[in-house]
């Protein structure tokens, strides 16, 4: 009988982290628990000979092109077949016995629908990782930040964020999800491509009645920036649109206009503030953002789920106040800073 949970990798051109962590998530990964899985973005490198050689007993599913995040784990998961998926980046590195607390933690509780465990950067392991940390939030911009982590600022794990915790959304580098669910809120939105689609699947399967939780029993190493750098255009124009796009998705209608309003002022400084950084394609890249979003508004309006929740308050790991003001106007660094956790 084959395991209940898939863990699976969507690649593209990531031999070189396919070679350094699959063999130590083999090793670490009860295969009587869960069994790994990857989609092949339509990789040019020498991904899938490497694991042709090396990973024969792996079910590998072949794209024809780069689809994305969002695209590939579409297409791809609707060919493997498991109660629970595990979305795993490939620039990941696990401990024995990972994946353990994340499937007795759904087992235990049906309400809830996604959970993950905490992230901690590869390369400076007494710090949280900027992708995740210990559970995302969203303040009442749209603005997205972790436990463990405000903008660049990361916080030392000194075991602060050891306690369960529900929250917003689960970064994509390692997302747990029921397989039913992840279908009947309709998956990844592929307009999005990359970046912040795990922020709108979280938010629509709490719009769905199912919780969202940090489980910090299971711990993670990640490298990060495997795809994009950290600096990178591309990834600013993604961020930046498709953030706009969450807002106009998932937040209730009345909300929409005022936060769009406020949205647009904020985003202006942060196109100045990279100008004076030296980052003029960054800063044309906002501006190219907003273009697409302006292009696109109608259609992700169209893609709205039935919101029941009359004030964006209501949603579990949104913070009422601005981070932004609260950052860089109240010196805040800490999320504990922020809320106390």
């Amino acid at each position: 009988m084959p395991a209940r949970t898939a863990i699976v990798i969507l690649n593209w051109n990531g031999e070189k982290f396919l070679r350094q962590f699959l063999h130590t998530l083999v090793e670490n990964t009860n295969p009587d628990l869960a069994r790994i899985c990857i989609i092949d973005n339509g990789s040019t490198d020498g991904s899938l000979a490497f694991l042709s050689e090396n990973f024969s007993q792996i079910q590998l599913v072949k794209l024809d092109k780069n689809y994305g995040f969002a695209g590939g784990y579409n297409r791809g998961l609707k060919e493997i077949e498991a109660e629970y998926f595990m979305l795993l980046n490939s620039d990941v590195e696990v401990g024995k016995d990972w994946i353990t607390p994340l499937v007795e933690l759904m087992d235990s509780d049906p309400t809830i629908g996604v959970c993950g465990p905490k992230l901690i950067d590869y390369n400076n392991r007494d710090k949280f990782e900027y992708a995740g940390a210990a559970g995302g939030y969203i303040d009442k911009y749209g603005y997205p930040f972790c436990r463990g982590r405000l903008f660049e600022c990361l916080e030392t794990d000194n075991g602060q964020h050891d306690t369960r915790e529900d929250c917003l959304w689960i970064s994509g580098a390692a997302l747990f999800i029921r397989s039913k669910l992840f279908f009947e809120v309709g998956g990844f939105d592929d307009d999005f491509f990359a970046h912040q689609e795990e922020i709108d699947l979280c938010w629509r399967v709490q719009n769905s009645g199912c919780r969202v939780v940090c489980e910090p029993k299971s711990t993670i190493y990640h490298v990060g920036g495997g795809a994009l750098p950290k600096s990178n255009p591309f990834k600013t124009f993604l961020n930046f649109r498709n953030n706009l796009y969450l807002v106009v998705k998932n937040l209730p209608n009345k909300e929409i206009g005022w936060v769009l309003f406020v949205r647009f002022f904020l985003d202006v400084i942060a196109a100045v503030r990279m100008i004076f950084q030296g980052n003029f394609k960054e800063c044309h890249a906002v501006f190219r953002a907003y273009g697409a979003f302006l292009k696109n508004k109608r259609k992700m309006k169209q893609k709205r789920l039935p919101v029941t929740r009359k004030v964006s308050s209501q949603i579990t790991g949104m913070y009422c106040g601005s981070i932004v003001f609260k950052h860089f106007l109240g010196k805040k660094k800490t999320s504990v800073e922020i809320f106390g956790k």
